[in-house]
């Protein structure tokens, strides 16, 4: 399909886009990019043979044969005019990656509001456990593959579906884990009602013999199969769902155990290697869809036991000072909320958060929300929102959140630079302290700049 074809990656270091170009390398085609600045992701593409330029380069459009674009790019961007001038065939990111699944036999494809990156790595681990050779797709680097995508066998294709700007309705799934749904991307979607309408639009792309997996605890998923005549498997804590943990216990170091019940037979015990009890459903959303690829549950137990999570997600980056130091990509209140359970569990004197909005549209949405969480930290440091695809035409600060967390707790500050907010972080933090950082714009970079002699 793409053999001997020059495809230019607008935004090439992108999680998603970076993914997709290694495949369409695989496929045989000659890929070019352009990204805004350097990257651990653009200098491994440059090392697989894969020209980038850093900037606007409308004069790399001139040999290409397709064009792709992610959401993000705006129609008056430099090379997207280029490309219209000289009448190249343009696919946006998630239409392209569309066309690409059509080369795979099974699309496994994790989506939700929370905890798709977390979902899809752990079913990741299943299969490459089981030696299956999957070729996977994740909005996170996963240890196990040193890298955000791996380029495997067109049998299986496993991949984080994003449900922003409608994107997985371009996609060919054969099956669907929907992890739960929630009111984020309302500047697209503006309502939740239009969210469960896209979502019930994504599970129907299934054909007459897919499967569907999702969360029978969470309320908004309730009838999003309406429609659908293939395969629905329930997975829950409650009673009811079809799979379902029982006899649930925490060890001291925040590790969840449970039981896997089937048809009200024990199934095998987990043990998780990664904080938090989201985490029970998010393996019981991989377990059950795996279970209906790989028999022999000793080899599911062992692939989910064997995950220790994703890049971004609750990470551990070292110590400053003898302070625990961790990151988090959470970026919506029910993600922060599950951020803040976790930082509980773990022993520790006065905690530290660092939290940079990401997008004016949704820091108006949630500003009280955002404000609510916030507040249960000890210490809270505000900085910058990341604007991402954004203006601010919206009308709102940081001064804002500042006033809203500061009438239930007054330990919070604005700082309005990275470099400062780790000077501020290294003054203040003592031995046996926690300080994380959250939020899916860069804000990461702090703790990675505390830690780096650690």
């Amino acid at each position: 399909m793409f053999k001997d074809k020059t495809i230019h990656f607008i935004g090439i270091g992108g999680i998603s886009m970076s993914g997709i170009a290694e495949i369409v390398i695989s496929l045989g085609a000659n890929v070019t990019g352009s990204d805004i600045t350097p990257s651990t992701i653009t200098e491994n593409l440059i090392k697989k043979g894969v020209d980038i330029k850093y900037g606007h380069h409308p004069e790399m459009l001139k040999n290409a044969d397709i064009v792709v674009y992610t959401a993000a790019i705006s129609q008056d961007d430099p090379e997207m005019l280029e490309a219209k001038k000289l009448k190249k065939v343009t696919y946006e990111r998630a239409e392209f990656l569309g066309i690409i699944m059509k080369n795979y036999e099974n699309c496994l494809c994790i989506s939700g509001t929370h905890g798709k990156s977390t979902t899809t790595g752990m079913v990741s681990s299943i299969f490459l456990e089981a030696n299956l050779n999957p070729t996977i797709q994740i909005g996170a680097i996963l240890p196990a593959i040193n890298s955000n995508s791996k380029v495997g066998s067109n049998k299986y294709l496993i991949m984080e579906a994003c449900e922003y700007v409608d994107s997985f309705l371009h996609f060919h799934p054969t099956s669907i884990i929907i992890t739960n749904i929630d009111d984020d991307h309302l500047d697209y979607f503006k309502n939740l009602d239009n969210i469960k309408k896209s979502f019930n639009k994504y599970v129907n792309l299934l054909p007459k013999n897919g499967i569907l997996v999702k969360n029978n605890d969470d309320a908004n998923s309730k009838n999003i199969e309406q429609g659908f005549k293939g395969k629905v498997i329930t997975y829950g804590i409650n009673k009811n769902a079809d799979y379902q943990a029982q006899d649930i216990i925490i060890d001291n170091f925040g590790h969840y155990s449970f039981n896997i019940v089937y048809e009200n037979k024990i199934l095998t015990n987990i043990t998780l290697g990664v904080f938090g009890r989201h985490n029970i459903y998010n393996a019981l959303a991989a377990f059950a869809l795996c279970s209906n690829y790989i028999t022999d549950v000793a080899t599911i137990k062992n692939g989910l036991e064997k995950y220790h999570g994703v890049g971004r997600r609750f990470e551990y980056l070292g110590k400053y000072n003898n302070a625990l130091i961790y990151d988090d990509y959470a970026h919506h209140p029910t993600e922060i909320k599950t951020v803040l359970n976790s930082v509980k569990q773990i022993k520790h004197k006065k905690n530290y958060v660092i939290f940079q909005s990401h997008t004016f549209s949704r820091t108006k949405e949630h500003l009280d929300e955002f404000a609510d969480i916030l507040a249960e930290f000890d210490n809270i440091i505000i900085a910058p929102i990341y604007p991402a695809r954004e203006t601010n035409i919206y009308n709102i600060s940081e001064d804002m959140l500042v006033d809203k967390i500061k009438a239930k707790n007054p330990h919070v500050i604005y700082i309005d630079d990275f470099a400062k907010i780790t000077k501020y972080i290294k003054d203040k933090v003592q031995g046996g302290d926690l300080v994380i950082t959250v939020g899916a714009g860069p804000v990461n970079k702090i703790a990675q700049d505390l830690t780096k002699n650690s």
